[in-house]
């Protein structure tokens, strides 16, 4: 006869919040390499306009990219920001 463990929890419900998420942005046929690199720039920490283009262009290519990773909340507030500014974005993802 075949016994069920029951393991003891480890984190709480309020666990999600931790970890890394990604903040991804898409390609769309409404935004410009200028917009989105300006974009990116003004709302996300560290991010250079320089980067920004950087980034415009992989989204181009390749139809999106992660353009910032960490704790949820964070990762929120920025991809709210970058929605709000126009830009198109997925859904958050856990890295």
């Amino acid at each position: 006869m075949s016994q069920t463990i029951e393991l003891p929890r480890t984190s709480g419900p309020e666990s999600g919040l931790g970890g890394s998420w990604r903040v991804i942005v898409l390609n769309d046929d409404h935004n410009t390499f200028d917009h989105v690199a300006h974009t990116l720039a003004r709302y996300v920490p560290g991010v250079s306009v320089a980067q920004g283009y950087a980034a415009a262009d992989r989204i181009h290519n390749r139809g999106q990219d992660v353009v910032w990773s960490g704790h949820k909340e964070a990762a929120e507030l920025y991809w709210e920001l970058l929605r709000d500014a126009g830009l198109t974005m997925a859904p958050l993802e856990r890295d």
